[in-house]
């Protein structure tokens, strides 16, 4: 049994299924859709992410909130009280202040509970990507491996995690600085299709264009044939912005095209999902690089 407790938090976009098998914690974030203020949590249970997608969709306006230090402060110090360590897995520092936020609560902490450990890690990534690097470390936990030698393994690894993207409406990334007006405006009426994807420091830029639906899923499948390791065998993840049929698409083609066996599907949670909207999906593996 692990004398630690390992945290992430909601941008990690895992099942609630999942999060209970691993025993981890998860932290929700804020979101503010149409004036009224939302969780985003594992479970859903205060917003379905297929209305919340029909909400963007139909107009409505989503903004997102990073986690602050109090409420790190909130869920470790019951946790530090108990005797136990922590590590928190945070969401890409290149895309938000979250892990900033953690890092000036463990700070704290350590003054208030000097014998014991708050160890924050930055997996710089984001999404199902970030849910990925949480997945393998948890499993290192039930192995029984210590704190520091999970937390050491994810510095090694995670940029290993390659987490490619494609979007079927620009005017999200548009929105969020990612794309000018033009660029948008023209590609969504020419039909193009970007293929982004996480880099080293943990920002999203844009890699690829392409024509068409199809040609932008067939293009994520075409990444990941380039550098991945073992897709026989390693968890692969895919993310999706209310669009499983998509999702599964990708997924018929990694077992086909690369013999892959052990891949878990969720929804994009609203917090992601509110930058890169209806239709995005998302695929992350283990590769060679990102």
């Amino acid at each position: 049994m692990c004398e630690y407790v390992l945290f992430s938090d909601a941008t990690a976009d895992l099942s609630q299924q999942m999060v209970e098998e691993l025993k981890i914690e998860i932290i929700p974030l804020l979101f503010n859709l149409d004036g009224t203020a939302f969780h985003n949590y594992p479970d859903n249970h205060e917003l379905d992410p297929a209305v919340f997608y029909d909400k963007l969709r139909t107009g409505s306006l989503c903004t997102t909130s990073q986690i602050n230090s109090v409420t790190f402060e909130e869920y470790f110090t019951p946790v530090l009280e108990q005797g136990k360590d922590i590590l928190y897995l945070a969401f890409s520092s290149g895309l938000s202040g979250t892990y900033q936020s953690a890092c000036i609560a463990a700070a704290e902490l350590s003054e208030r509970f000097p014998q014991r450990t708050v160890r924050v890690v930055d997996t710089l990534s984001a999404s199902m990507g970030e849910g990925l690097v949480v997945y393998m470390a948890a499993k290192l936990c039930q192995q029984g491996k210590p704190l520091d030698e999970v937390a050491d393994w994810v510095e090694q690894n995670k940029q290993k995690i390659c987490q490619w993207f494609t979007v079927d409406d620009l005017m999200f990334l548009k929105r969020g600085g990612r794309v000018s007006s033009t660029a948008a405006i023209v590609g969504s009426m020419l039909g193009i299709k970007p293929v982004l994807h996480v880099d080293s420091e943990g920002h999203l830029i844009p890699m690829q264009k392409v024509r068409g639906r199809k040609a932008s899923l067939d293009a994520l499948v075409a990444r990941m044939q380039q550098t991945a390791i073992d897709p026989e065998t390693n968890a692969i993840f895919i993310s999706h912005g209310d669009c499983e049929a998509d999702a599964n698409y990708v997924a018929d083609c990694l077992r086909e095209k690369l013999g892959a066996k052990n891949i878990f599907i969720n929804f994009i949670g609203p917090v992601i999902g509110a930058h890169s909207g209806p239709g995005t999906v998302a695929l992350f593996f283990v590769g060679s690089e990102r």
